[in-house]
């Protein structure tokens, strides 16, 4: 009977070593619950994202709702906004570093600002990453933005984790990003 106990024990504990090194985050992710997906949207930290398309200055279409691959970044601006200007090569870079685990869409708000100014800001900063454009204003108004720029971190099921208004140093801008891309 003793035996048993020890063989029942070795089980239990080969079994418990098996699904700690075969589970990504060890042998806590598997007793963790799930956070239950939001059934609400709005334009708020822990909802769904508003879904929207808007078309690019190169012409594509771009979408932003629902689950995706990736995580995505969406960055609402206009060309007269200096703090835009002074975030601008640093999103170029973070585009870049972070491609392959998300989209960063730099939405221009037209409404607020002149297509050809908007040309321009993308020519003198050289950005990479697509520009779709707010020509009336309404992706923007969802989104209940309030200042330039307006940063909006949403996570690979559609969920809203944080909206950050005006600029932040690179630093924590890129912490904002690893941990959006971890989840």
């Amino acid at each position: 009977m003793k035996r048993n106990k020890y063989i029942m024990l070795g089980v239990v504990l080969l079994v418990t070593l098996t699904m700690a090194r075969n589970t990504e985050g060890g042998i806590t992710a598997v007793f963790k619950q799930e956070e239950p997906m939001p059934t609400e949207t709005g334009a708020k930290a822990g909802l769904l994202a508003p879904p929207f398309s808007l078309t690019g200055l190169d012409g594509k279409t771009y979408s932003v709702g629902g689950a995706k691959e990736k995580a995505t970044f969406v960055s609402f601006w206009a060309s007269w906004c200096d703090p835009c200007k002074q975030e601008a090569p640093e999103l170029n870079k973070l585009a870049e570093k972070y491609k392959d685990k998300m989209d960063l869409y730099g939405v221009n708000v037209t409404s607020y600002d002149k297509l050809k100014d908007a040309k321009a800001f993308v020519d003198e900063y050289k950005l990479t990453f697509p520009i779709p454009l707010d020509e009336k204003g309404t992706v923007y108004a969802l989104y209940n933005g309030m200042a330039f720029p307006t940063n909006v971190l949403i996570d690979s099921r559609g969920v809203i984790q944080e909206i950050v208004l005006g600029i932040m140093p690179e630093k924590e801008l890129e912490k904002k990003i690893k941990k959006l891309i971890a989840n």
